[in-house]
């Protein structure tokens, strides 16, 4: 299996209160700031829903390892 490369996302927390200030930084650093919106509530959410990932990979990755076990075990190739 090949590796996943797994790349940083470097997150900025904009408020009604830093707004400009973030802009101004990040134009200045020739970054063009594109905003992806979220409230605090669905923030939430997306981070319910990546422990749901989580855990389902947990899942999956166990069986997958279970099954191997078995196989190799018994001497199995199928």
């Amino acid at each position: 299996l090949t590796p996943l490369l797994i790349e940083e996302i470097k997150w900025i927390i904009i408020t009604s209160e830093n707004a400009d200030e973030v802009f101004k930084r990040l134009e200045e650093a020739g970054i063009d700031p594109v905003l992806f919106g979220l409230t605090d509530k669905d923030f939430q959410v997306l981070a319910r829903n990546f422990a749901q990932i989580r855990q389902k990979l947990q899942e999956t990755n166990s069986l997958i390892n279970k099954k191997k076990k078995y196989y190799e075990d018994s001497g199995n190739t199928q």
